[in-house]
């Protein structure tokens, strides 16, 4: 039995654009080109073509089994800053498929992880009852996965020794990031750790350098923003036509 860690990239998206694609591309050959409509539905089709593409590609790089497994060192690596005291209690945000949550319980034998997420239908391969299969075939018994809403965590205030979290917040509808990170820091002991990788652009984000001066302010220390796009994870080209540019890791202690 081996974990099974999906693909971010899932495969029904994949799919499901190659058959939209497919569709416009009949319609557009029914329709012909001497309408505008046809010449408006062939570009429509050729984007259509190169986002597959694109995903294809998307897939590729972020397979466990590939050659570039991205994935996996992206999740290695987040994972190896992520330090729990013995006994302690580590809450892995938005964990999916359980990838990060059981590299940092392997990674610290002698503490707790707790991996929430929504699991939506946006990812429906990614399931609790798959975090513990993954948690199984791994050997990881220090590790419990529940539902839960990162935009309102159900825990008290100083709950948590270490929290962390990979590439989740850019996908939750906010004007105000800052706000749900603020939101996870609240859970945490005081002496407390934090260790975040997101695509913390400013479109997505807004200004992180601001953030790491007003978390400063409020007393956290250590805080620090680590790029992962100048070789850490990937080059500024990859992340680039990934769309993963702007990764950062936010660090820091409470």
């Amino acid at each position: 039995m081996s974990a099974d860690y999906k693909n971010w990239m899932p495969k029904e998206m994949i799919y499901g654009t190659l058959a939209a694609t497919a569709v416009v591309g009949v319609v557009t050959a029914i329709v012909g080109l001497d309408s505008i409509i046809g010449k408006v539905l062939l570009i429509v089709t050729i984007l259509c073509a190169f986002t597959v593409l694109w995903m294809y590609l998307m897939y590729k790089a972020f397979s466990y089994n590939g050659s570039r497994q991205l994935s996996r060192q992206i999740i290695e690596g987040v994972s190896s800053y992520v330090k729990i005291p013995d006994g302690g209690v580590c809450l892995d945000v938005g964990c999916g498929s359980g990838a990060l949550a059981i590299a940092c319980a392997k990674k610290n034998p002698n503490a707790a992880i707790l991996g929430i997420d929504r699991w939506g239908k946006e990812y429906s391969s990614f399931s609790k009852e798959l975090c513990e299969k993954n948690a199984l075939a791994e050997g990881v018994s220090n590790i419990v996965f529940e539902q839960g809403n990162a935009c309102k965590l159900g825990f008290e205030d100083e709950s948590f020794d270490a929290v962390t979290s990979n590439y989740v917040y850019h996908n939750i509808p906010s004007k105000d990031r800052h706000e749900l990170l603020l939101e996870t820091f609240r859970t945490l002991k005081k002496g407390g750790t934090f260790v975040i990788h997101d695509i913390m652009s400013k479109s997505k984000y807004g200004n992180m350098d601001e953030f790491v001066k007003q978390l400063k302010d409020m007393g956290y220390e250590e805080v620090k923003l680590i790029d992962t796009t100048s070789g850490m994870f990937m080059n500024k080209t990859e992340a680039t036509w990934m769309g993963l540019s702007g990764s950062k890791i936010l660090i820091g202690k409470k």
